[in-house]
Parts: C-alpha cells; structure tokens; sequence
C-alpha cells in the first residue's frame, strides 16, 4: 500500500485542489491537511475516505488471495521422509554439485 499522505497529495493535486481548498470542502483548517499530507502521517481509514472522498477519489481496500512463492508440495514431500532419507538426499545433492563444479573447472582448463 502507498504511504498515506503521499495518496493524499497525489489525490489533491490531481483534483487542482490546494490544501486551503479541500480544507474548505471538508470544513477542516488548511493545518489538518497540512498534517495529514506530512509523511509518516498515520489516518484511519475512515479519515482517509473522507479526505480521498473530498477530491473525488474513492478509497477501495482489497486482499487478494495469497499466493505461496514456493511450492508447498515440495516442502511437505520433503518432511514426509524420515531424517535419515533427508541427509541421503543432501548428500546426493552435495556429490552431485561437487561433479558439476569439477567439470566447470575441467571445462575451464584449470587444474584439478
């Protein structure tokens, strides 16, 4: 979510409205408005429609569904196996990578 005082100004300017102006429309001083737009300025959502509302926005809140950024299958496949078969897994992984490294230096004609 955007700072709220940076939506603020941003909903303000682009409605040509001055702090004075909204201060008008909302029938608070142009120092509210000044206080609301500083940064770090912490609105409840409520105060924050009303401002948003008074330069012809609309304030709309949504929360889409979460998604994972990894693959939760792996994971649970992962802790279905028994500690013993998780180490095997990782020393499989380890020999493999050390294979793959000696061949990229191989490759790169260094000695070995």
């Amino acid at each position: 979510m955007s700072d709220a005082a940076v939506l603020i100004r941003k909903a303000r300017n682009d409605a040509h409205l001055s702090q004075a102006d909204l201060a008008r429309r909302l029938g608070v001083s142009q120092a509210a408005i000044a206080k609301i737009e500083r940064t770090g300025s912490n609105p409840t959502v409520d105060t924050l429609d009303n401002v948003l509302w008074g330069t012809g926005h609309r304030l709309t809140l949504s929360a889409p569904a979460h998604r994972p950024g990894v693959d939760e299958s792996l994971i649970r496949q992962q802790l279905e196996l028994t500690p013993a078969e998780r180490l095997r897994g990782i020393e499989t992984m380890y020999a493999q990578g050390r294979m793959l490294a000696l061949a990229g230096a191989r490759s790169r004609g260094e000695r070995i």
